[in-house]
């Protein structure tokens, strides 16, 4: 388990977040889940592009730099969708429906997945 930060902070906005980065877990992803919890993702690398095919929920999606810069936030992406590859993207997250929104994550913002007191995503 993981937690995503803030890079120039150290807030600490979502605390609870299963990285996926071999291609069964990508694949795989949010299929089969009800729903996430309110401080819950997804980290999903290498990736540039989802889809919600098969999904049960909507989600936020955030793409972002290989730095962590959002490139882009995609708010309540709905089931049965595909969000095209962003352009230098190196990671997607993908949380709660809302929760972009409400923990004022924005474009340029940048953030780091913090595992074990190791970060994996740094400048």
């Amino acid at each position: 388990m993981a937690r995503l930060k803030e890079a120039e902070t150290g807030r600490v906005v979502l605390k609870k977040v299963t990285a996926a980065r071999s291609l069964w877990q990508r694949s795989v992803g949010l299929l089969g889940r009800s729903g996430l919890e309110e401080s819950e993702a997804l980290w999903l690398e290498p990736c540039s592009g989802i889809h919600t095919l098969g999904m049960r929920f909507s989600v936020d999606a955030l793409f972002l730099s290989r730095e962590g810069r959002v490139l882009r936030v995609a708010a309540h992406v709905p089931p049965w969708r595909m969000l095209m590859p962003v352009l230098r993207c190196r990671a997607v997250v993908e949380m709660p429906a809302g929760a972009a929104g409400r923990l004022g994550i924005c474009e340029g913002s940048r953030y780091v997945l913090e595992e074990e007191k190791q970060t994996l995503l740094a400048p």
